[in-house]
């Protein structure tokens, strides 16, 4: 007796992280009734990694973070959830993926959520003990069972992790020291306008924040880091290390497979790679930008839950360019910093409020447009900000600079047609 053909495609996805499971959640949710087989190379359930450098790491945090979903979800929603496998290779004539325990799975879409990894910093020093990376719910677990038993703590680069390790360790009581080698923290991240207000809150926190300044090589006594020299010649001391210097996508599966990867796995507008059968999503994706005109990567949870949506609508048949707006957050202490759309170095900045409350905005604009928005605390002006960026409407430059104004009222305001 012959077998009875599918009626509805095989999808494999490598990665069981946000993007991955949100992949495998939106086929379900949209009725699709084939095969779904979830890779993960962590040996847990897939679980929520923005806590790991923020919740996770404070004082009275609960042991683990939260699950993506619940254990009883996968095998309710019939999808085949492998923990602790590796993906190693990708047959694209033969449509299988052969995982590192010697078996291979066949598919007949792929959908490549494989994430990021830690970028390393290759000076003397870094396999010391008590220089940690911060990625993983096992770095995450060792890196807290330190922060309760380290007196100070030094952490290498001024980005979200950093400066999220840096108010957690400072909640422990532990001395901090920051060293970003640009001149200011969030160089990439935010205008500078709002760079300056985030340094100013780590400073009266009681964090040392030094800008301009890296590390050249980390000093030790019997295998554990004591401490570090700085680009300047200063020498610092510290009994625990945090690098957060970026993070590299993981695209050596697809590399090895033919298919193209600059900063990250090359996709279409539908978030496709060259192979049809080949999807990418999340942090490994670098895909066309409906926002700049160009390529971006972006790593952030909205990201990777909007990638996983749009690709399973796509394999359901819905295939249209992947527009959605950007955002992003971050929560350092009090500092509650929230980001929608995105910027680019010459934009021009215009603060909405006053800084001197802690609760205001900048208003990024691009030829009189505006295409991004940085709210801390206040997060009415960050869902307005998503409301004006979706509707492509923008306030004036010289309306937003005026007393007063509330980014939240002109996006209530009714839309005026013609």
């Amino acid at each position: 007796m012959c077998p009875r053909p599918r009626s509805e495609p095989g999808v494999v996805v490598v990665g069981a992280g946000q993007a991955g499971v949100q992949v495998a959640d939106a086929l379900r949710a949209g009725g699709h009734d084939g095969p779904i087989t979830l890779l993960g190379a962590e040996p847990e359930l897939p679980y929520q990694r923005p806590p790991l450098s923020k919740e996770h790491l404070a004082p009275g945090a609960p042991p683990a973070p939260a699950p993506l979903r619940a254990e009883r979800f996968y095998p309710e929603q019939r999808i085949d959830l492998r923990t602790g496998v590796r993906a190693v290779g990708i047959d694209r004539a033969g449509r299988t993926v052969a995982l590192d325990d010697g078996t291979a799975v066949p598919y007949d879409v792929l959908v490549l959520a494989t994430g990021a990894a830690n970028r390393p910093l290759e000076v003397p020093g870094a396999d010391l003990a008590g220089v940690h990376a911060l990625r993983t719910r096992a770095d995450a677990d060792a890196l807290r069972a330190e922060l309760v038993r380290a007196r100070s703590l030094l952490v290498v680069g001024a980005g979200f992790i950093g400066l999220e390790v840096a108010a957690a360790a400072r909640a422990h009581g532990l001395d901090v020291t920051v060293l970003e080698a640009a001149d200011r923290p969030l160089v990439r991240s935010v205008s500078e306008r709002m760079a300056e207000h985030v340094a100013d809150v780590h400073r009266r926190a009681g964090t040392a924040l030094r800008c301009g300044e890296s590390v050249v090589a980390f000093t030790g006594d019997a295998g554990r880091v004591t401490g570090a020299v700085s680009s300047t010649g200063a020498e610092y001391r510290a009994d625990l290390v945090v690098v957060g210097v970026g993070v590299v996508p993981r695209t050596e599966l697809a590399a090895a497979a033919g298919l193209p990867v600059a900063d990250g796995i090359v996709v279409d507008d539908d978030l496709r790679t060259p192979d049809p059968a080949i999807y990418a999503v999340g942090d490994c994706a670098n895909h066309a930008c409906a926002h700049t005109g160009g390529r971006v990567r972006l790593e952030s949870v909205q990201n990777a839950t909007d990638q996983g949506r749009h690709v399973a609508a796509s394999i359901l048949g819905g295939r249209r360019p992947y527009t959605a707006v950007p955002w992003f957050w971050s929560h350092q202490g009090a500092l509650k910093l929230q980001i929608a759309g995105l910027r680019l170095p010459t934009d021009t900045a215009v603060a909405c409020g006053d800084p001197a409350t802690g609760r205001f905005s900048v208003c990024c604009f691009r030829d009189a447009h505006l295409v991004a928005v940085e709210s801390v605390n206040r997060p009415a002006d960050h869902v307005a900000a998503r409301r004006l960026l979706a509707d492509g409407r923008t306030p004036d430059p010289d309306q937003v600079a005026e007393p007063g104004f509330s980014l939240k009222d002109f996006a209530r305001e009714p839309v005026v047609a013609g």
